[in-house]
C-alpha cells in the first residue's frame, strides 16, 4: 500500500505544478480582481459568494478533493454566529468558503493585506484585518468589525492563532469567545477533518483526498462574562475534539 502510494505521489506531480499550480494562481488573481469591482453592484454579501465560494469550489475540485459536510442542519440561516473552527491546513479555506454556506467574514493577520488583488477583494468584501504584533490596533480593528456582524452575516476565527503542524488541537485564544460575549452573539463550532493529509502544515506536498467538515450544534453564550471566558472556552473545544480522532484531540 506504501509502495503504491508513493508511485501516485510521485505521477501527481505533473499535474500539481504544470496545471493546478498555474490555475491556483490565475484563478486567486481574476477572482480577487473581480470582486472589487463587483461590491458596488451586488454588494458585499453577493460578492463574496460568489467569488469566494466559486474560487473554493473550482480548486478544490480541481486538487482533487472531496468534502462532506455533517449537521448541515444547525445552522439557522437568518442567524448570525461566531464561527470557531479548527486549523491543520491552508486547505480549511476551500472546505469553509466553499462547503460552509454562511456569510461570514475571516479575522485575517494583517500580512495577507498585500497579496496582489486578494488582499485588496478581502478589504473591500469587508473581511477583518488584524495586527497581531500590536495589540490595541488588534482590538480596535475587532470593535470596528462588530458592526458588520448582523442580519446573518457571521464573523470566522481559527482561535489555534495558527495552524496545527500535526493536527492535534492547539490551545485556543480568547479573541472570538470575548467577541461572542461583547455582541451576545452564539458560538457555531466546526471541526474540518483530513485537510493536513492534502497539504501539511509549512509544506507545498499538495495530494488529492477526502475532507470531512463537521457543523455543530451552536453554544449558547447566555451566563458567560469576562470572568468565565476560560470555562467557555474549554466547553467550545471539548465540542471541536469531539469530531477529531483521537490522536488528534490534544495538543
Amino acid at each position: 500500500m506504501e509502495r503504491k502510494r508513493r508511485f501516485l505521489h510521485i505521477a501527481y506531480q505533473p499535474y500539481k505544478w504544470l496545471i493546478f499550480g498555474p490555475w491556483l494562481v490565475l484563478s486567486t488573481l481574476f477572482f480577487g480582481a473581480t470582486a472589487p469591482l463587483l461590491v458596488p453592484l451586488t454588494g458585499p454579501r453577493a460578492t463574496s459568494r460568489f467569488c469566494g465560494r466559486t474560487w473554493a469550489r473550482m480548486n478544490g475540485r480541481l486538487t482533487p478533493m472531496s468534502v462532506t459536510v455533517e449537521g448541515r442542519e444547525n445552522v439557522d440561516p437568518r442567524q448570525s454566529y461566531v464561527i470557531i473552527c479548527n486549523h491543520q491546513s491552508q486547505y480549511d479555506i476551500f472546505v469553509l468558503y466553499g462547503w460552509l454556506d454562511i456569510d461570514f467574514r475571516w479575522v485575517l493577520k494583517q500580512e495577507l493585506r498585500n497579496i496582489p488583488a486578494l488582499g485588496v477583494a478581502c478589504e473591500r468584501i469587508g473581511h477583518i484585518f488584524i495586527d497581531r504584533s500590536d495589540h490595541e490596533k488588534a482590538l480596535a480593528s475587532i470593535n470596528a468589525a462588530k458592526e458588520r456582524i448582523r442580519n446573518g452575516t457571521s464573523v470566522l476565527f481559527f482561535p489555534e492563532g495558527s495552524r496545527s503542524s500535526d493536527g492535534r488541537l492547539r490551545p485556543f485564544r480568547k479573541g472570538a469567545f470575548k467577541m461572542a460575549v461583547d455582541i451576545d452573539l452564539p458560538l457555531l463550532p466546526v471541526t474540518i477533518i483530513g485537510t493536513k493529509d492534502i497539504l501539511p502544515n509549512k509544506t507545498i506536498d499538495l495530494f488529492p483526498g477526502r475532507a470531512t467538515m463537521v457543523i455543530h450544534p451552536p453554544l449558547d453564550i447566555a451566563g458567560y462574562n469576562d470572568a468565565s471566558l476560560p470555562a467557555l472556552m474549554d466547553r467550545a473545544r471539548h465540542v471541536i475534539a469531539s469530531a477529531l480522532p483521537a490522536e488528534q484531540q490534544n495538543g
